[in-house]
């Protein structure tokens, strides 16, 4: 107990101590005018109120990442504290606040333009399809899920649900930011941090044993902890997703000022998110990770959740189980191909003003999705979560150009970058849905890969360093 407890504070700390030093590095002007009154539409560039920002941040870049990631991550027992702790304030929350104000900085540009102005054009075409790619597979992702649990609960046909679940995504996708998503976001982000609250409290004081860090690894099948946790456990750490969702809100803000709230904050919250499901899974059964494995394996994460939610908080937690397994998804799916549609559109300069722009982008990767729900979900599920890493890997790497041109810091964005270098490349090779290789030749590849990107990084980015510090 008292590492979780520990772990909580630390988060906290981080944010109000790092957060500080990140923001700092970066140094927001208060007094610019940022995207959303600058370039106001009444679509995508709309100033909302930091309370909304905050809580559409946060659902956006949460759903039911930080809970069925960490009850999975769970599986490692109390090394998933020190990865989400670790991972989130030195990594995720850098990696979100560093790519919502670059993209604050030029008129709330998508991930991809981002990575070509700071890593050059083939990086951007590569950024453009891989981005794209990634944000129709996690919208395909939070359509089946919730999608199957709803079938399993009213008994109505999956594909009827699916239909269902897909019309209501592209009303969400081209409809003015402010009319749906900037309505209901904040109502399920207050939800989603209650769920996880109640949660905390009911593991704490209902005599559950929440297990110490120590150095043993507790997976019931002894599968390593690097690097599957990290890829396990993306959301609550460190999640590519949230480069393409920052974004959004990075055309919202009314104030620079705001970005420290905003996406790191919510980056932080989504850790204790994390934290408390981590927690809440390995100490919930008797068999401590091996019964969360025998869960797992004849339920998945979406049972083990609402048995949880429903011993822990009674009925109340029934209702938040359900909100938490169906609706959060969806709201991270719907979001999903907004981001798509804006990255397309930001690519071929292609005004989304009128709402018949919008619907000619949204028709064709809605199609794509439909196609991608017949694949088995196991598949999609396993290289999302490769692609999602190695996005965020990419957006750091990209990040750390920023500042070194600028004459500052870059290294706060370097180092987690050269560490999910590793963790990205390690896992492609030793993954039994990639390349099946010897964890020792995989890992050491990894290491080689992550040496090799910091040599030519340091090569080509250090001179403009330099010549940055000399102009200042």
């Amino acid at each position: 107990m008292i590492s979780f407890i520990v772990s909580v504070i630390a988060l906290i700390v981080g944010y109000m101590i790092y957060g500080k030093v990140v923001e700092k590095v970066f140094n927001p002007d208060e007094n610019a005018l940022t995207p959303a009154k600058r370039l106001e539409d009444g679509v995508d560039y709309v100033e909302m109120d930091i309370k909304k920002t905050f809580l559409i941040q946060f659902l956006n870049i949460a759903g039911t990442g930080p809970i069925f990631g960490a009850v999975a991550g769970a599986m490692w027992g109390p090394a998933a504290f020190i990865w989400i702790v670790f991972g989130c304030i030195f990594a995720g929350a850098v990696h979100d606040y560093l790519i919502g104000m670059m993209s604050l900085r030029k008129d709330g540009a998508s991930v991809a333009e981002l990575v070509g102005d700071n890593l050059g054009n083939g990086a951007k075409q590569i950024m453009r399809v891989f981005s794209v790619v990634l944000l129709v597979l996690v919208g395909v992702v939070f359509v089946m899920s919730p999608a199957a649990i709803l079938n399993n609960l009213t008994g109505i046909d999956k594909f009827i649900l699916i239909g269902i679940i897909i019309i209501y995504y592209l009303v969400a996708t081209v409809l003015p930011i402010d009319k749906l998503i900037g309505k209901i976001y904040p109502v399920f982000g207050i939800a989603l941090l209650v769920m996880a609250v109640g949660i905390g409290f009911g593991i704490l004081f209902q005599g559950y044993d929440i297990p110490e860090i120590a150095f043993q690894n507790f997976h019931p099948a002894g599968q390593s902890v690097f690097p599957y946790l990290c890829i396990s456990i993306a959301c609550g750490a460190i999640s590519g997703f949230h480069a393409t969702q920052s974004p959004m809100m990075a055309r919202c803000l009314g104030n620079e000022k705001q970005g420290r709230k905003v996406f790191y904050g919510a980056m932080i919250c989504e850790g204790v998110v994390a934290l408390i499901w981590a927690a809440a899974a390995m100490s919930f059964y008797n068999g401590g990770t091996l019964g969360l494995g025998e869960a797992l394996k004849h339920g998945g994460a979406a049972v083990v959740v609402n048995e949880i939610s429903r011993t822990v908080l009674g009925k109340f937690g029934g209702f938040l189980a359900i909100l938490g397994v169906v609706a959060c998804p969806i709201t991270s799916g719907d979001t999903a191909f907004r981001s798509a549609r804006l990255t397309i559109a930001d690519a071929v300069n292609y005004k989304q003003g009128p709402v018949i722009n919008r619907f000619l982008i949204a028709i064709p990767l809605f199609a794509i999705g439909v196609a991608l729900c017949f694949i088995d979900f196991n598949i999609i599920w396993r290289y999302f979560s490769w692609s999602n890493q190695t996005l965020a890997t990419i957006a750091l790497w990209s990040a750390a150009a920023y500042l070194a041109k600028l004459g500052k810091c870059y290294w706060m964005a370097a180092i987690p970058a050269t560490f999910m270098t590793v963790v990205v490349t390690s896992y492609i090779l030793i993954a039994p849905e990639g390349f099946k290789m010897a964890e020792i030749i995989g890992n050491t590849t990894g290491v080689v890969v992550a040496v090799a990107s910091v040599v030519a990084f340091y090569l080509k980015f250090n001179p403009l360093y330099k010549k940055a510090l000399e102009e200042k």
